[in-house]
């Protein structure tokens, strides 16, 4: 290990989530002597109150819902008996999972000699964090500092969250009862996925979204068949371009809908609960970020550089980095750790940035979600910003074997390029593994290449790549 005699440590991680973990475990491949603080849970929100236990819960409704489809297993020449499930056993099954996942974090941590502080840690000046521990404040010295504190729910001003009738994310994947009726604010990936858990295990859904079309932040293209599949034909009814201003908890919650324009309440609604997915924000307060003179910006988030230094003034921090949803650039825990790898391999005096672009995101519904790059009013702005041309191709689910073959043909890949040279810049599919189907195209955006290039890859027949192998070759047909 090559810690100077001056420092405890080489390096010191404050948040032990998936970003803090990644880069722990690439600091220590590196000959780094680490520490990392934590003062809740190891594994943070991914894997305590996020990605992971969702999972489960998506998994464990998929399967009702797939076995309780007659129509589709009689297509197969299936029939089941009635289907029943148990709602404390789903639970269990995310709890079970989590302590899992938690219990292999924290276990490769310290096979690699990390040390583990449970505590509050925060920067006391340069090169220096203290702890707050059931003990007492201790100080640590380090060469260099990670922040990667993560971010919570947002719950908007009016909105009274109980835990039990009104809750975020945090507590809806407790599953600790199954509500007849669920009001759903919002309608970004977390609001889409419990719509899915939910209305598998039979409860009905009403969907409040701010703005004037449902999911928002998809390709457009994508939110118009997702809400035709995953939307319409369950129960879920929808509200667009209205506030939620009022959230009151209790048996009913009471929620009242305002239109924005007008500021008049239009709706009120009584439901037996509601979930607040109203995005989230960063934790970043009580950091000690002005011992080096740098603050958070308005929103909160640590500000960085492309190599994950910390900002003062626009000029870096020696020895101060930042990672995760602390720093705003992309609220994915894969992404948190790539991050983090980078972040390392720049202390050691090795340039490393992220590219962006090319970090897939996915969303677990049945049939899955997920994209790469940018969507097609962005790449259009891109274009028209730098002088290119956009275009776009799609290929459908219904023309894939596999997907046939399966009876879940329903979905769509498409992807958006640039006319001139054939550059990928974004793809978005919706459809039966649309999570593993979109890392070769995230591959293809990483390594900047055109559709001209790929559409001449073979894929292996019948499998359900195959969607975007048609995509590609119907780009090189239609340019």
């Amino acid at each position: 290990m090559n810690v100077s005699q001056e420092f405890d440590y080489d390096l010191v991680i404050i948040g032990a989530g998936v970003g803090g973990h990644g880069a722990a475990l690439h600091a220590v491949s590196c000959g780094l002597k680490t520490a990392i603080i934590e003062a809740a849970q190891m594994g943070g929100t991914c894997v305590n109150r996020g990605c992971i236990p969702s999972k489960a819960l998506l998994a464990a409704s998929g399967r009702v819902r797939e076995l309780r489809n007659a129509h589709h297993l009689k297509s197969l020449g299936i029939q089941v008996g009635s289907v029943e499930f148990d709602r404390p056993a789903i639970a269990s099954h995310a709890t079970n999972l989590v302590s899992k996942i938690r219990g292999d974090l924290t276990n490769s941590l310290k096979r690699l000699g990390v040390d583990i502080i449970q505590g509050w840690g925060k920067v006391a000046g340069p090169q220096k964090v203290t702890v707050a521990t059931d003990s007492g404040e201790k100080t640590i010295t380090a060469k260099d500092i990670i922040l990667s504190t993560g971010s919570i729910p947002f719950v908007p001003p009016g909105i009274e969250i109980d835990g039990k009738t009104v809750f975020t994310s945090d507590d809806a994947v407790k599953l600790d009862w199954l509500p007849d009726w669920v009001a759903i604010i919002g309608s970004g990936y977390i609001g889409l996925e419990f719509a899915d858990v939910y209305t598998a295990l039979g409860s009905e859904i009403t969907m409040i979204e701010a703005l004037d079309q449902l999911m928002p932040t998809f390709d457009p293209d994508i939110a118009k068949l997702a809400t035709r599949i995953l939307i319409t034909p369950r129960d879920i009814e929808t509200h667009v371009g209205v506030f939620a201003t009022k959230v009151i908890p209790g048996s009913p919650v009471v929620i009242e809908l305002t239109n924005p324009k007008t500021k008049e309440v239009v709706d009120v609604l009584e439901v037996d609960a509601c979930l607040v997915a109203t995005g989230r924000i960063p934790a970043t307060k009580n950091l000690g970020l002005d011992a080096v003179g740098a603050q958070t910006d308005r929103r909160g988030f640590i500000p960085v550089n492309e190599t994950m230094a910390v900002l003062s003034g626009g000029e870096p921090v020696p020895h101060l980095w930042a990672i995760g949803d602390a720093t705003g650039q992309m609220m994915l825990a894969h992404a948190a750790s790539a991050q983090g790898i980078a972040a390392v391999e720049n202390m050691c005096g090795r340039h490393r940035t992220v590219d962006y672009r090319s970090i897939p995101a996915a969303a677990f519904t049945h049939p899955e979600i997920s994209y790469v790059g940018l969507t097609e009013p962005a790449a259009k702005e891109l274009g028209e910003k730098e002088g290119f041309e956009v275009a776009s191709v799609r290929s459908y689910f219904k023309g894939n074997s596999k997907a046939i073959a399966e009876g879940e043909a329903d979905g769509l890949a498409k992807v958006i390029y640039r006319q001139d040279t054939g550059e990928v810049l974004g793809v978005h599919i919706l459809g039966l593994h649309a999570s593993d189907l979109i890392h070769e195209a995230s591959n293809a955006i990483a390594q900047r290449q055109s559709v001209n290039t790929l559409a001449y890859l073979v894929h292996a027949h019948p499998t359900l790549s195959e969607v975007l192998d048609e995509a590609y070759k119907r780009a090189v047909l239609s340019h």
